[in-house]
């Protein structure tokens, strides 16, 4: 049986206190990365780089340096907590399902590694703590932008925090009240989506699905027999931890990806959550106007979110992202990403 773990509210506190000046400090270590390439002084030195599964599935020395740093600071301030960090866990063999009820550190070094070797700004570093398996608190830290996102378990979720010199914001930015979904959702939403590290042209692959799907929520009203959505648009960041925190912001309504490990999508869980988004699976159920919408389970690989939703006089706001995940459901193809050794 697994052991009931407990902390009080001031060591809650203290801890996010601590995760958020921890993640100022590893995007420090980014931008100096980010300098050593940049002005007239530096040249264009590349940092180090190595494929990991293919050429967009890459590992640069920044990520090492940086896992290296958070791991170091989290195990002198917490030496009993777990810590599972992108690099480290990816260097290894196996792919179980490594969070457990411990306290555990879930940390992303650097997501969106492509984007920083490119200097496209949409990159962060990921913190997460997790608690009897649920993260409860969460820090993305955008550091070529200086823009933090955050939460603490039953506390509310925000935009900038306590260290920064900007206003604290709380997500989603409207929330007084909170904005409606479209009544004809997805028409009139932004979609996010990623094209992922699987580029195996195969038909009835993922990349191809991935695709298919694309196109099912871009396309006119009634197009491709019935499956056009007329989002407003669709939009990659190359970054799921930024997806998440874009659709807790309310800037991106769906979200929809398979691919993503813990270390993905742990801060942006706890983000989501408390600003009020509500985040199920990817795959569409048998029955996808009928059957049952789950939370899902972190680490399941495939995700739909959907941004926190205010209420109208026809439907609560949970009833609106209920709709909306049905709707997407109708228009997304079933994808395959098995955890190996699981």
């Amino acid at each position: 049986m697994a052991t009931s773990h407990t902390m009080s509210e001031e060591e809650l506190k203290e801890l996010y206190s601590f995760a958020l000046d921890l993640g100022r400090r590893a995007g420090k270590i980014l931008m100096d990365g980010v300098d050593m390439r940049c002005g007239d002084s530096a040249g264009r030195t590349e940092t180090k780089q190595e494929e990991k599964m293919n050429a967009v599935d890459i590992v640069t020395q920044t990520d090492l340096d940086v896992e290296a740093f958070v791991k170091e600071e989290i195990t002198k301030k917490y030496p009993s907590h777990d810590f599972i960090g992108e690099e480290t866990y990816s260097a290894g063999s196996s792919k179980e399902y490594l969070i457990t009820s411990k306290p555990t550190w879930c940390v992303d070094p650097l997501d969106g590694t492509v984007n920083y070797t490119h200097l496209f700004p949409m990159f962060c570093v990921s913190i997460a703590f997790i608690l009897d398996s649920q993260p409860v608190v969460g820090v993305i830290y955008q550091p070529i932008l200086d823009v933090t996102y955050s939460a603490l378990s039953g506390q509310g979720a925000w935009q900038d925090d306590a260290h920064a010199w900007k206003k604290r914001r709380a997500l989603p930015l409207i929330n007084n009240p909170k904005a409606p979904i479209p009544e004809k959702a997805p028409k009139g939403c932004i979609f996010s989506c990623e094209w992922g590290k699987d580029r195996r042209d195969v038909e009835g692959g993922n990349m191809w699905k991935k695709v298919n799907s694309f196109v099912n929520m871009a396309a006119e009203t009634g197009g491709r027999e019935g499956k056009g959505g007329m989002v407003h648009g669709v939009r990659s960041l190359g970054s799921a931890t930024l997806d998440l925190a874009y659709v807790a912001s309310g800037a991106f309504d769906i979200w929809w990806e398979g691919g993503c490990w813990e270390w993905d999508v742990a801060a942006g869980f706890c983000i989501l959550k408390e600003a009020g988004g509500l985040i199920t699976t990817a795959n569409p159920p048998p029955n996808p106007m009928s059957d049952s919408i789950q939370e899902v389970r972190l680490g399941s690989r495939l995700y739909l979110a959907i941004r926190p939703a205010g209420d109208t006089e026809n439907e609560t706001g949970r009833q609106a992202q209920e709709r909306v995940i049905r709707e997407t459901w109708k228009r997304v193809q079933g994808l395959d990403y098995t955890r190996p050794g699981a």
